[in-house]
């Protein structure tokens, strides 16, 4: 009963909403301030590589894979780190602000936030990480008031014309045989 009214009822909506728009500034300032502040990640990634986040009883690392993919993947391509991380939070901003995409932009927003936390940085993280987790578990109502409202039919009627396409020509409901699946 909670849930249904938090994805359906217009002031659950309108809750989110200003949620929506608070974290969408935070990601958009953050990421404007690194387009145009000449942000560099390396110093954050080696830092990140060099003390992970260690476990007090076993002094191991606690998120391995994290270090390994930081060190064998985002230290040797940080020109696209330095690209991909202001602008991803300046798109996450402005989707959320503007209600545009709003679960998409929530989603990489919270993968953002959580690779930060796994790197060790707690800073706002877990703030804009549970606000981000309210917003997006409200679904569609999220964006009822932005973009989404307009965008969420049409991308919809879309897909349903993509589907109908791909049955016609039989690309879709088959199984291994190549056999059509009854519905």
């Amino acid at each position: 009963m909670v849930m249904r009214w938090f994805k359906q009822n217009v002031w659950a909506a309108v809750l989110v909403t200003l949620a929506r728009i608070y974290i969408g500034w935070q990601w958009l300032d953050a990421g404007w301030h690194k387009m145009t502040g000449g942000f560099d990640a390396t110093g954050f990634l080696k830092g990140a590589v060099e003390k992970p986040v260690i476990d007090r009883a076993t002094q191991e690392a606690v998120y391995p894979n994290f270090v390994n993919f930081l060190d064998h993947f985002a230290i040797p391509n940080v020109k696209l780190i330095n690209f991909l991380i202001p602008l991803g939070e300046f798109l996450i901003g402005v989707g959320l602000i503007v209600g545009g995409l709003t679960l998409a932009a929530t989603f990489f927003g919270m993968m953002l936030n959580f690779m930060f936390l796994f790197a060790g940085t707690v800073s706002t993280n877990p703030w804009l990480l549970l606000i981000a987790m309210i917003v997006f578990t409200a679904g569609a109502n999220a964006g009822k008031f932005g973009l989404d409202y307009y965008l969420i039919p049409l991308i919809r009627k879309g897909w349903k014309r993509l589907m109908a396409a791909m049955r016609k020509e039989g690309k879709t409901h088959a199984n291994i045989d190549g056999r059509t699946l009854p519905r």
